[in-house]
């Protein structure tokens, strides 16, 4: 017999608590072993019961629950999924969560949470799950140490160009649980005039912007929310917005950004598979696929497809990984060329792009 994942709620509100006790004992591979109205009874109950994974809400009495996720994360880590709302200051919050180790996050309405959470039951469901199997590491090994390239070689923003310096070339990372993390270990170890970058997180809509705007805080490449029809460049990096594909598209000479509104893709909006598969077709061999830490298997065509046009692809490998599941599926089927440590990825996207650049050298002798 399976053992049950044994699940313990967090959460001032009775009426929540009530609420996900129903919704994850739904599931009959999980157990809720108990809930915590604030964080010094759940410090408790948590000692008493030893739950496998925790759901734990940002705002509560006593002690706020990111204070509470620093503590746990340094004395006792667990895998921890935080319920957060959908506005400015929930974005702040959940994107402090991730930093401080929490596995993933399920964001309700600031109007009637309680049918939002209804609506996402689902979800719910299966980010415990993840959440179960994922890598919890101690805080102290958080963040994460990143190579960095040599200061001569990352100027500052709008500094002078190194060899970097073309609109020819693009890199496509995908990335989903795990990855707003992972992608700032990857951001903050590339150069300031590096070719642009285009990635699709799955997040909602309410945080992609803050997200952007956080990356754009923590490394020397211009970072933003991708807008329609606007140009691709080097030294800029395009993160898709949570509720639109994000694509390439060539205009001349150039690229440019393409935002789309279609159905869900591999039931993810944005899908990597979709801003792959246009790098694929619109890039070719110009182009490098990365597929960080994230659950499910968007992207993992996708990228096989950029891989086949002679895009050179890499993944993260299982160890690094909060979750593996789109990197695995990405490596099972023979899209990833090569699996790497997070710590690498950043390195060996400079590589990568210096072979391009030799080759194209070379080939115009």
């Amino acid at each position: 017999m399976t053992k049950k994942i044994r699940v313990l709620i967090v959460d001032d509100s009775a009426v929540i608590r009530q609420l996900l006790t129903s919704i994850l004992s739904s599931d009959p591979d999980i157990e809720v072993v108990g809930s915590a109205p604030d964080p010094f009874v759940a410090r408790e109950k948590i000692k008493a019961l030893n739950p496998d994974v925790l759901t734990l809400d940002v705002e509560m009495p006593r002690m706020d629950g990111l204070s509470f996720l620093r503590n746990l994360m340094r004395l006792h880590p667990m895998p921890v999924v935080m319920c957060s709302s959908l506005t400015q200051a929930g974005a702040d919050v959940t994107l402090d969560a991730l930093s401080l180790g929490a596995v993933d996050f399920v964001a309700k309405p600031a109007v009637d949470a309680v049918h939002g959470l209804r609506q996402a039951a689902e979800e719910i469901l299966a980010k415990v799950k993840v959440a179960a199997r994922a890598r919890v590491r101690p805080l102290e090994d958080s963040p994460r140490k990143t190579e960095r390239l040599d200061a001569a070689v990352a100027p500052p923003k709008g500094g002078a160009p190194t060899q970097f310096r073309t609109t020819a070339r693009i890199v496509a990372i995908g990335a989903s649980t795990g990855g707003t993390e992972a992608i700032k270990d990857v951001l903050k170890g590339l150069p300031a005039d590096f070719p642009a970058i285009v990635i699709a997180q799955h997040i909602p809509k309410a945080f992609s912007g803050p997200f952007a705007k956080r990356m754009n805080e923590n490394c020397d490449l211009i970072v933003s929310e991708a807008q329609d029809g606007q140009a691709i460049l080097s030294g800029h990096v395009y993160i898709a917005p949570g509720d639109q594909h994000l694509l390439v598209v060539r205009d001349g000479a150039h690229y440019r950004c393409a935002l789309s509104s279609g159905p869900p893709v591999n039931r993810h909006k944005p899908s990597v598979d979709v801003l792959f598969r246009s790098v694929a077709q619109n890039a070719g061999n110009n182009a490098v696929g990365v597929m960080l830490t994230g659950m499910g298997r968007d992207g993992a065509v996708g990228m096989k497809e950029m891989r086949d046009a002679g895009a050179p692809t890499i993944a993260q490998d299982e160890n690094t990984s909060v979750v593996w599941g789109m990197p695995g599926a990405a490596w099972e089927i023979g899209a990833a060329e090569s699996l790497h440590p997070l710590m690498q990825i950043s390195s060996r996207i400079v590589a990568l792009v210096n072979q391009q650049v030799d080759t194209t050298k070379r080939a115009a002798q």
